[in-house]
């Protein structure tokens, strides 16, 4: 395994364990030309799942993806690694459980939103002002009013 610090593929494994929902192994890595520690996760190959865009082209589903979007929502807000990592398990335990084998972006999407609405409402409304598009303040607006009414009703 190479190392993502130095790159060099002089690793050794010091832990290996299974994740929560025993759908991985999570192995935890030394480097032994820099030092630095790094995980990686051993998972079973499924099918190959295909993802299609707004423009109608399709992609291998990327769960890296999914991963880097909600961390830019959730910059500079109290939320950990591991709750963005388990947002982004849970969609695709979802995805998976659809049995599709092609997903738009928009149902990907609408899954990530549900999932931070309860998460973090900031990173919530940076995720869906990105994904929707949101084109003026108004469409903020909108946004942040009509989960204003949700928290309401909920309380």
């Amino acid at each position: 395994m190479k190392c993502p610090y130095c790159h060099s593929h002089n690793t050794k494994v010091l832990d290996s364990r299974t994740t929560e929902d025993d759908t991985a192994i999570r192995r935890r890595r030394l480097c032994e030309d820099c030092g630095k520690r790094f995980s990686t996760y051993e998972r079973y190959e499924n099918i190959t799942l295909m993802v299609v865009k707004k423009d109608d082209t399709r992609e291998a589903y990327d769960p890296s993806k999914i991963i880097n979007g909600i961390v830019k929502s959730c910059q500079k807000r109290p939320v950990s690694m591991d709750q963005i990592e388990k947002v982004a398990k849970d969609v695709e335990i979802k995805i998976n459980h659809t049995g599709k084998k092609e997903v738009t972006t928009n149902f990907i999407g609408q899954l990530v939103m549900d999932e931070l609405k309860d998460l973090d409402p900031v990173a919530y409304v940076r995720f869906a002002s990105v994904y929707r598009e949101f084109k003026d303040v108004d469409s903020f607006y909108e946004e942040i009013l009509n989960l204003k009414d949700k928290e309401d009703a909920d309380n």
